[in-house]
């Protein structure tokens, strides 16, 4: 268990990965169709199709209006950070399908573009968090869907991003982009004894940087 002798919780605003946090569970279990969420204007995409289409990868954005809003006041549509995201490489669109998030051309545009400190760790072991997070860090995470309900079994670690907000001696608190609004949306507690079976050791460290004059 990593060292988290205190508690830390950074208040960071919460964003989701669909533009309507509650139709998130009837998106995942497709009773209700991305296309048909009624903010999906704000995304930024041109039509409900292309929302629906970027929406299921967006968890990365999500995470980045996340750090924006709370070190620059801001938190630019989510499709728009994508596209920008697809010109730096981060995201590599093929007509069905996106490839990404990837994590080092995608820090680079982080540094680049938003001048935050942003830094890939293809390793990123999970005793380091709390100390990042001391540090004034946020750290975006690849962990398996299912940390959403702390599913016993999941099938494999990693294939979905979150952002560490904060960490307690028995919890690493969590902004779930695909999260529920039961209560694993905003701040939700992961023991650090169940992190493992859903976390892929990867991500990028996200640092206020300079802020523009």
């Amino acid at each position: 268990m990593p060292e988290a002798p205190v508690s830390l919780i950074h208040p960071v605003p919460y964003y989701a990965q669909w533009e309507s946090p509650a139709l998130v569970p009837d998106i995942i279990a497709g009773t209700l169709s991305a296309a048909d969420d009624p903010l999906w204007q704000k995304s930024g995409a041109a039509s409900p199709e292309e929302y629906a289409f970027w929406s299921w990868r967006l968890c990365g954005m999500a995470c980045l209006r996340m750090a924006l809003d709370h070190w620059r006041g801001t938190a630019p549509p989510a499709v728009t950070l994508a596209e920008e995201c697809v010109e730096a490489g981060a995201y590599v669109r093929h007509p069905d399908r996106v490839d990404g998030l990837v994590y080092a051309p995608f820090a680079d545009y982080a540094r680049r573009r938003w001048e935050l400190f942003a830094e890939s760790r293809p390793r990123l072991p999970a005793e380091e968090l709390p100390g990042h997070l001391a540090a004034g860090r946020l750290a975006m995470l690849s962990v398996h869907p299912s940390l959403r309900t702390l599913d016993p079994r999941p099938p494999h670690r990693g294939g979905h991003l979150v952002l560490a907000v904060g960490a307690t001696p028995d919890h690493l608190l969590v902004h779930n982009p695909s999260g529920f609004p039961d209560g694993s949306q905003r701040f939700a507690e992961v023991p650090w004894d169940d992190l493992g079976r859903f976390y892929a050791g990867r991500g990028v460290l996200l640092g206020p940087g300079e802020p523009r004059s």
